[in-house]
C-alpha cells in the first residue's frame, strides 16, 4: 500500500539481534565470549547455571549473529562475531557493559581463573615433559621434513634476524640460527628454557638466544624482527588470534611470520595427555586472524602425515603506504599537514 514502510533485511536481523540480547544472561554470556573462544561447560561454569540452559542461549545468540560457533572433535566453542551488523551490534553492547556492573565483574573474575587453571595445566604439562619434548613433538609427522620446510622459507626471505614464540627446547633456533645474523626464541617454561639453553650451547650458536616471557605479550619492541617463527605452539593457546596478533606487532613492514601447526583433526587424546587446547586449525581462521593482525597470508603449504597433516602458512606484514615523493607515511603526511588522523 502506498505510503506505507517495510522493514529491510538488515533491519530485521538488527531488531532480532536486540531481542536475543534483551535478557541478563544472554548479555553476561556476550561479555564473556568477547574474552575468548569458550566451551558451554566453561561458561556454565562461570555462570552457576546448567548446561541445558547456557546451551539455550548460546543458541538464540548464535541464531541471531551475536556469536559464533565452531566445533571441534567433541567440544564446540562460543566467541564474539565479527561479522556484519549483528557482529558491530554485539562489540558495541559488549563495550557498553563495562566492568563495573558487579555481576560482570564477579563473571570476568570467574573466567580469570579459568583461564589460570588452563594456564598452571599447560605449564605443568611442559614442565614435566621438557627433557623429552622433541621426542613427544615427532610423534605424529616427520620433523625433518617440517624443519626443511621451514629453512627453505627462511633461506627465501634471507631475513637479519629472527623470532621464534614459544621456542621450547630452542630447536627452530638450532636449525635456523645459523641462516640469520641474531636469533631468539621466547617461552614461558624455565624448565624448557634450561634445556634449550644446553640444546644451543652444545649446537656452538653463538647468535642465539632464549628468554622468558609471554606469547600473549612479548617484552619485545613493535617492528623489531625480519622473521617471526610460530611452531607447533598455536594450538596450546587459548587465544590463537592474540598469538598471531602479538607476531604481527614485532614484525617490520613486509617482514615475514611462518605459522606450523595441525590441520583440523579428531585425536580427542592429545587434549587429555598432552594438553593441547585446539584439535588443528582450518585455513579460514588463520586468514582471518592474519587479516586482522595486518598480514598478508599466502596459500599455505600441507605436509601429510599419520594420521596428522601438518600445515605451513606464511604470511608479510603490510606495509605502511607511502605519499609519493615524500617517503612518509600517509598518516604521517597527512599529520604534516595539520590535518586529524582518520
Amino acid at each position: 500500500m502506498i505510503g506505507e514502510r517495510t522493514t529491510s533485511p538488515p533491519l530485521d536481523d538488527l531488531l532480532a539481534a536486540l531481542r536475543a540480547v534483551a535478557e541478563p544472561t544472554r548479555l553476561r554470556l556476550l561479555v564473556l565470549c568477547a574474552r575468548g573462544e569458550l566451551t558451554v561447560s566453561e561458561l556454565a561454569q562461570i555462570l552457576g547455571q546448567s548446561q541445558p540452559r547456557v546451551s539455550r542461549h548460546l543458541k538464540l545468540l548464535c541464531e541471531a549473529g551475536l556469536l559464533d560457533r565452531f566445533r571441534e572433535g567433541s567440544w564446540v566453542f562460543y566467541r564474539l562475531s565479527t561479522h556484519g551488523p549483528a557482529g558491530a551490534l554485539s562489540r558495541h553492547l559488549v563495550a557498553a557493559c563495562g566492568e563495573a556492573d558487579e555481576t560482570i565483574a564477579l563473571d570476568l573474575q570467574r573466567l580469570a581463573s579459568i583461564k589460570r587453571q588452563r594456564a598452571e595445566a599447560a605449564a605443568a604439562y611442559f614442565r614435566d615433559n621438557a627433557a623429552r619434548w622433541d621426542h613427544i613433538r615427532s610423534l605424529y609427522i616427520d620433523e625433518r621434513e617440517v624443519e626443511t620446510a621451514l629453512t627453505d622459507i627462511i633461506v627465501g626471505v634471507a631475513p637479519r634476524d629472527l623470532l621464534d614464540i614459544g621456542t621450547g627446547t630452542g630447536r627452530i633456533i638450532e636449525i635456523l640460527g645459523p641462516r640469520v645474523e641474531t636469533a631468539l626464541g621466547i617461552d614461558q617454561s624455565r624448565e624448557m628454557l634450561s634445556v634449550a639453553r644446553v640444546n644451543l650451547e652444545r649446537a656452538g650458536l653463538v647468535n642465539g638466544l632464549v628468554r622468558l616471557g609471554d606469547m600473549y605479550q612479548l617484552p619485545l619492541q613493535d617492528a623489531s624482527f625480519d622473521a617471526v617463527v610460530i611452531h607447533q605452539v598455536l594450538h596450546y593457546a587459548d587465544r590463537p588470534a592474540v598469538v598471531i596478533a602479538e607476531a604481527a606487532r614485532v614484525l617490520r613492514p613486509g617482514g615475514l611470520l611462518a605459522l606450523v601447526d595441525f590441520a583440523p583433526h579428531q585425536l580427542e587424546f592429545l587434549r587429555d595427555e598432552h594438553a593441547h587446547r585446539r584439535l588443528g586449525f582450518a585455513d579460514a581462521d588463520i586468514e582471518e586472524w592474519c587479516r586482522a593482525a595486518g598480514l598478508d597470508l599466502a596459500p599455505p603449504c600441507a605436509l601429510p602425515g599419520d594420521p596428522l597433516t601438518v600445515m605451513v602458512w606464511t604470511a608479510r606484514r603490510t606495509p605502511p603506504l607511502r605519499e609519493p615523493g615524500t617517503g612518509l607515511p600517509l598518516a604521517a603526511t597527512s599529520l604534516t599537514e595539520g590535518a586529524l588522523p582518520a
